[in-house]
């Protein structure tokens, strides 16, 4: 499956001197990342050929130097896709230019897979223009144990979501922002007195998957002042997950703030986004794709024609004012792709060349072209996302707060964990035994005790 070695890596490969190669006066660059014309991601595809690798290898040529980059496109799903570039890696052989998820990166450089940028580039690596640009929250999406693998081109971001006419019927002021979780639950009495209105998701149970991890339990873990992995150890049972899964017993218990039944559904999820569309539910935690896919007037899955009147957004408070991670009053969680370096290429100058051309501002509005997104430069956000109020928010506010999932081999499980732990409050167990369930489901994922932390 890993195949030959294609051009750009192979014969002196492992070399791991940054400068080797950095004379050539003609040269061969691959690029590869899960997008193909025509069919998955083609507007990335589009992008790369028609865009990057044109403008790159003109700059190039003014410099009297012959740059050959090609683009070896995929289409294919994300663990075939992961699968794929490990085994190139593993074998020294693939592309010099890759896109990986966030969460891989930590388990690719385990792995011996990748290394960090300064290792590979030396000291340019540290030095591109671009990182002022990029809030250092963004940039751990790219890193670990505090190391750059490479640059992070987009992200994203949770919010609360609103609805305005029902915040308005239930005497709740326009521009809400709670200070608190409290100020939540608050909120949430208040809507529970109009008829037919949940007043509050956030997502639980398996059924959700990682969505119950990433809209709900690890944003109100950040929120109760912890991560769920940092300093090397796993965040247990302890006083912030008690917490989180408080704040669930709130929502899904004898108050009826959630709807418990919505939650176990296969397509629960789906369903809450039709409701929120449809004035069902007031208050529904989620990442910006909710606003940008999900409820998009034009193009939506819940198409809400009044969303631009009637929804409004809040920051995620932290249990109390400064209790949240890293003493923040308000907290998010974001995730995104990550554009890495094969360090086995024979071309390490020009393909840090070639990485930092792509997520320079030129290109990176070039990418976002028609379609404004969230990228990581603040400097293309403020100018591309002038026209909307909402990303702009985003931008702004919650990036600087934000966190991210550790990226290694056991996350997964561990998420399903959390996700577990969550369903069983949902049924009615108290907090305190779902979180110790939690907490031995735990050790037995990540190696026992030691490397639990009860935070």
């Amino acid at each position: 499956m890993a195949g030959a070695a294609l051009a750009g890596c192979g014969d002196g490969g492992s070399s791991t001197d940054p400068n080797r190669g950095k004379d050539a006066k003609s040269y061969s660059l691959t690029i590869t990342r899960n997008a193909i014309e025509g069919g998955k991601n083609t507007e990335e595809a589009e992008w790369i050929t028609r865009t990057v690798i044109p403008g790159f290898v003109a700059a190039q040529k003014a410099k009297g130097v012959t740059a050959k980059v090609t683009f070896r496109g995929q289409g294919v799903d994300d663990e075939s896709y992961k699968t794929k570039l490990a085994l190139d890696l593993k074998s020294r052989s693939g592309a010099d230019i890759m896109d990986v998820d966030g969460i891989w990166v930590g388990e690719f450089a385990q792995a011996g897979y990748l290394r960090p940028l300064p290792e590979v580039v030396g000291a340019p690596a540290d030095a591109w223009d671009g990182w002022p640009t990029i809030p250092g929250t963004v940039q751990k999406l790219a890193m670990f144990e505090e190391r750059r693998y490479g640059i992070p081109p987009a992200t994203d971001g949770r919010v609360l979501f609103c609805n305005k006419r029902l915040f308005a019927r239930a005497g709740l002021p326009d521009g809400w922002q709670p200070k608190t979780w409290q100020d939540i639950i608050a909120a949430g009495r208040a809507l529970r007195r109009l008829p037919s209105v949940t007043p509050i998701q956030l997502n639980a149970g398996t059924a959700m998957g990682e969505a119950t991890s990433m809209q709900g339990v690890l944003p109100m873990l950040a929120g109760a002042g912890a991560e769920i992995y940092t300093g090397g150890t796993w965040t247990g049972g302890g006083q912030a997950v008690k917490q989180v899964l408080g704040l669930y017993a709130q929502i899904y218990g004898p108050e009826g703030l959630g709807d418990p039944k919505l939650q176990q559904e296969a397509k629960g999820r789906d369903k809450s986004f039709e409701e929120f569309a449809a004035g069902k539910i007031g208050i529904l935690a989620e990442g910006d794709y909710f606003w940008r896919d999900v409820l998009n007037p034009k193009t939506g899955v819940a198409k809400m024609k009044t969303r631009d009147q009637d929804v409004g957004y809040a920051l995620i408070p932290a249990v109390a004012p400064g209790k949240g991670v890293r003493g923040q009053s308000y907290v998010s969680m974001s995730g995104g792709a990550v554009t890495v370096m094969n360090p086995n290429t024979k071309y390490p100058q020009q393909a840090f060349e070639l990485l930092a051309f792509m997520n320079s501002a030129e290109m990176t509005k070039a990418r976002t072209a028609g379609t404004p997104e969230l990228t990581s430069r603040t400097d293309v956000n403020k100018e591309i996302l002038a026209g909307d109020p909402f990303l702009t928010f985003v931008s702004e506010k919650v990036l600087p707060v934000t966190s991210y999932r550790p990226g290694l081999a056991v996350y997964p499980e561990v998420s399903t964990a959390l996700q577990e732990a969550t369903a069983s409050v949902v049924a009615g167990k108290s907090p305190a035994q779902a979180a110790a369930e939690y907490a031995k489901k735990l050790e037995g994922i990540v190696g026992g005790a030691a490397n639990v932390t009860p935070r």
